[in-house]
């Protein structure tokens, strides 16, 4: 490897396969974010191998994402029938399925291994000590975290998934965090060394993602031009809180029985995760609250179909009890949607100025957030106006030149702490002996997005 150059990284994402529809079973933000990131790398020459695990006996061993992307379908465990919480066991398998193809590789094959969730991070720790190359880990969601926002219905994570973050914290050379928020929690929560961990906020296909005329979007998604339209796009589980939207439609019919032919209330997604234990149980409380023939529930779609969703929509609602980043919450400004978050993990950065943040859960509180909007429709169109420029913040190509910048800056401090430790001392003050990367954000991000 050339110095300061990194031409081929290994990719990690052992619970989805980034070829997965997102919105389907454990199919999400991470999957797009692996993919889009994949892609960027590739155009900027970096090939990438991304290592996921099989999950149909009919997937190809090898399949060509596009050129300089490959996706490499792994073996562990059985093809179907196991849920995320039963992958640690399967960890073994993995991680050997991936040291089989970096046995049959040249030697320095791969410069640099990126594990994305801490199942990866497992696997990349082991990945990245046999080959000598720097691991960059990106968390995506975190126990501690989520365990400090449980919603009233979920489970709690398990102690030996807090174990296992803790371990590939402690292991990775350098931390991807999407907010600054969420390195405070890595270091405060977690006790990373501050000099590894680094913000580098993800990004939104603002090509496919843009604004668009909310006549033809509703004409091609079949929602009725005159209607109020609310939109929740996400996996259907306790965490996402798709029920607090639900609950609030009702209050909001409450307080205006005249909008009962008018409204609309889609959900757009599957369920997973806890969801998958009471599947039904969105279209229980629609019914039970008498908003069913408000509430339209619609299998996840392709994402040229969401991008007409989002421009469908007068309002898209996060109400999640915990979210890293809140990937769909930029991807409807994009496409000039105000969006009412809640304001917990990510979504204060994700949404910016350009939408409207609810403190807490409660129903009232969300009825009254989405009612005031939808009466105002001159702070509608302000709102849609900022929200276009604030997405444009977020561009993959910016996100994929910082993350490429880490990269670099893990290598050298790699090398720079080899060759220390052969000297018989470290190269920099830290224990490691890593020279501390920079921690700001995207160049030109930093005022925009980190006030």
């Amino acid at each position: 490897m050339a110095p300061d150059r990194i031409n081929r990284v290994a990719m990690l994402s052992v619970h989805t396969s980034p070829l997965e529809q997102p919105g389907t079973g454990d199919a999400g933000g991470m999957n797009v974010y692996v993919v889009e990131v994949a892609r960027q790398l590739a155009r900027r020459n970096v090939e990438v191998e991304i290592f996921t695990r099989a999950t149909s006996v009919d997937q190809p061993a090898v399949h060509e994402l596009e050129p300089g992307v490959l996706v490499r379908h792994v073996t562990a465990g059985p093809f179907e029938g196991l849920r995320k919480d039963d992958l640690p066991g399967q960890l073994c398998a993995f991680a050997a399925g991936v040291m089989r193809v970096g046995a049959f590789a040249p030697e320095g094959h791969y410069d640099l291994v990126h594990s994305h969730y801490w199942l990866s991070g497992q696997v990349g720790w082991l990945a990245a000590d046999r080959w000598q190359v720097p691991l960059v880990h990106t968390m995506h969601t975190m126990a501690r975290v989520k365990n400090l926002h449980l919603a009233s219905e979920d489970s709690p994570e398990p102690a030996g998934r807090e174990i296992g973050e803790v371990q590939v914290v402690e292991a990775a050379d350098r931390l991807i965090a999407n907010t600054l928020g969420e390195r405070r929690e890595l270091i405060e929560l977690y006790a990373a060394e501050p000099d590894k961990v680094v913000v580098v906020p993800p990004g939104v296909d603002l090509e496919l993602f843009s604004p668009g005329d909310r006549a033809a979007a509703r004409a091609a998604v079949g929602l009725p031009q005159d209607a109020k339209v609310l939109l929740f796009v996400g996996r259907i589980q306790p965490l996402k809180a798709p029920e607090v939207l639900v609950e609030a439609a009702a209050e909001l019919l409450a307080r205006h029985p005249s909008w009962a032919g008018e409204l609309v209330v889609a959900i757009l997604g599957g369920p997973s995760g806890s969801g998958l234990e009471h599947p039904e149980s969105l279209q229980q409380l629609a019914q039970r609250l008498g908003v069913t023939p408000q509430v339209r529930f619609v299998k996840p779609v392709p994402r040229r179909e969401l991008a007409q969703w989002y421009r469908a929509a007068d309002l898209v609602a996060v109400p999640s009890y915990s979210e890293s980043f809140g990937l769909v919450a930029v991807e409807a400004q994009a496409c000039g949607t105000p969006v009412v978050a809640a304001d917990v993990g990510g979504l204060p950065t994700a949404v910016g100025e350009a939408g409207v943040l609810v403190d807490g859960h409660a129903v009232p509180k969300w009825a009254d957030a989405l009612e005031s909007l939808l009466l105002d429709p001159d702070r509608r169109s302000s709102l849609s106006r900022k929200a276009v420029e604030h997405a444009a913040l977020f561009g993959w190509d910016r996100t994929t030149e910082r993350l490429y910048e880490v990269y670099v800056e893990a290598s050298r401090a790699r090398r720079a702490g080899l060759t220390g430790q052969q000297q018989g001392g470290a190269t920099s003050g830290s224990p490691s002996g890593l020279e501390p990367p920079s921690d700001q954000p995207l160049d030109g991000m930093a005022s925009a997005v980190f006030p």
